[in-house]
């Protein structure tokens, strides 16, 4: 299989947005993704941009991503999260999502990050196997916590 895996474009956002709502479909919250075209290109383009996504592409067409940002480490230093890999269903298996990561890991190889970090559904195993088979330790005893908009709003209010 020739594929190319290559820095995003501004052009490439919807066929992002495609496979980020494929990936909320497959993580069984089909109405979650809030983000559109327009957002992906202001926040990723730009002077400070928020992200920097890879695409795998196969015959000019994006089949997998794997968008990251920079976090700092209270205890590491410098590192790179990793919000979303995805393959488009029908690709998974072909090696494209090693090919995506091994991308993001020269990247922040090649950056001096002392971590890559990402989360993982508990109950997507073909996911934490791949994961743990490249050197990845899924810390399960951890809990991933957020405070949506609607909770940041609410917290600020009754401060």
């Amino acid at each position: 299989m020739d594929y190319i895996i290559r820095d995003a474009t501004k052009d490439d956002m919807s066929a992002v947005l495609e496979l980020i709502k494929e990936l909320a479909v497959f993580e069984k919250e089909p109405d979650a993704v809030e983000v559109t075209v327009e957002d992906l290109q202001n926040d990723g383009f730009g002077e400070a941009p928020a992200f920097h996504c890879f695409v795998a592409e196969i015959n000019s067409k994006i089949e997998g991503i794997a968008l990251i940002y920079n976090r700092y480490s209270t205890w590491k230093g410098k590192a790179i999260h990793l919000e979303d890999l995805i393959v488009s269903e029908s690709m998974r298996g072909s090696g494209l999502g090693t090919a995506l990561l091994n991308e993001v890991v020269k990247y922040a190889h090649k950056l001096g990050v002392k971590r890559v970090n990402w989360e993982v559904l508990d109950w997507n195993e073909p996911a934490i196997k791949f994961y743990e088979s490249k050197g990845a330790n899924v810390m399960r005893e951890w809990d991933v916590v957020h405070l949506n908009e609607t909770a940041i709003k609410n917290y600020v209010d009754n401060i």
